[in-house]
């Protein structure tokens, strides 16, 4: 497809052909990524609702038709598009509305290293990991920024608290990561990925780095404000927390920031710890297996083992969602980083002794 447009723009200047196919890799990263955002609502009002015994969404289709209440998700677009932007007299406006941006921007631009399948990323840098740290860490100067630029003390209040669990949790994370740092010895995605290929799911890193594996996913949930760690949104303390001015497209742009997120995490776990695009049977399964037309192609390694990974985390998020009650403040600051933080530096140290060791299957070249 790309080699087709770019013989097709061969009377473009090469400049203006290389920025023109970025273009369209974006588009087709940023579009798809926008409708499972969007979809991604739908799911879990079905999925909560069939874990409570309710129907959930089943009303709004196309054309006349319900279709299981599909056309959800963009009828509370349209209303969100058509409701009235209220910004607070004295707040500063230009700040209020730059707060969303920063919040959901980087959960988009981090996409542009994720690597889909082989070849199938948009810059492969070989900072991969650093460069998504880097991206995603702005997004807590949103987070006090639209505190702060609502000139209202509860929601200060609520920005401070969600900033102090977010920086909290992303030490946690941090260090997790460099386990797999560590044991893959790359910060490239590519490389940590095919670091895991080997005996299918077995030569995956979730099991080395397993308490790294939990402690990673858990603070993911904590980072992107979701229950049981939702205390952005906890109405009887504080109101709403750090959004409680918002409303219209600003206030859906912060909804929209927390569910990209929740698919990033997703897939940093998935990339990071269960093989990204690898399949859990390669390389259990005899050859042969692989070389069947249709079978094959589903049981070998591709992009769809990476959107099913991927699928599977959302799930947990939403689950945890339906189960567990909000925790306390205390608690949640107490999790991060009084029992996080020591478990996963002790972890590392673990991690250092079995790659010296050389443990198989997964540190053998060491």
């Amino acid at each position: 497809m790309i080699e087709w447009i770019t013989s097709l723009l061969s009377f473009l200047p090469t400049e203006v052909v290389t920025v023109i196919t970025i273009m369209i890799k974006i588009v087709v990263i940023i579009v798809p990524l926008m409708l499972a955002v969007a979809y991604l609502t739908y799911a879990e009002r079905k999925i909560i609702g069939a874990m409570q015994v309710r129907i959930g969404p089943n009303r709004v289709g196309f054309f006349g038709f319900r279709l299981l209440g599909l056309g959800q998700p963009i009828a509370d677009a349209v209303k969100l598009m058509f409701k009235e932007i209220v910004i607070p007299t004295k707040g500063n406006k230009f700040l209020f509305l730059l707060a969303p941006l920063l919040l959901i921007a980087p959960a988009l631009a981090a996409w542009a290293v994720i690597p889909f399948a082989p070849e199938m990323v948009l810059a492969d840098i070989n900072a991969g990991l650093l460069y998504v740290l880097a991206v995603t860490s702005i997004g807590v100067y949103g987070v006090i920024i639209a505190g702060w630029a609502s000139n209202s003390k509860y929601a200060l209040l609520g920005a401070m608290r969600s900033a102090a669990q977010i920086v909290a949790y992303e030490i946690a994370m941090g260090f997790a990561l460099v386990g797999v740092l560590m044991a893959s010895g790359s910060l490239n995605f590519g490389e940590i990925v095919l670091g895991q290929k080997g005996y299918g799911f077995v030569s995956w890193y979730m099991w080395p780095l397993l308490p790294l594996f939990v402690i990673y996913f858990i603070s993911g949930v904590a980072e992107t404000n979701r229950a049981p760690f939702d205390v952005a949104e906890g109405e009887s303390e504080i109101v709403a927390g750090f959004h409680v001015e918002y409303s219209g497209m600003p206030f859906a742009v912060f909804f929209l920031a927390e569910y990209a997120n929740m698919i990033l995490i997703a897939g940093m776990s998935s990339i990071m710890f269960l093989g990204g695009w690898l399949s859990p049977l390669s390389g259990l399964l005899p050859d042969s297996v692989f070389e069947i037309p249709v079978v094959g192609m589903l049981l070998g390694d591709g992009i769809h083992w990476f959107f099913a990974k991927i699928a599977v985390f959302l799930f947990f998020f939403l689950w945890f969602r339906a189960t567990f009650p909000r925790y306390r403040y205390d608690q949640i600051m107490r999790l991060g980083w009084k029992v996080f933080i020591p478990i996963t530096i002790f972890w590392l140290l673990v991690l250092g002794l079995a790659i010296l060791a050389g443990l198989p299957p997964w540190f053998t070249q060491a």
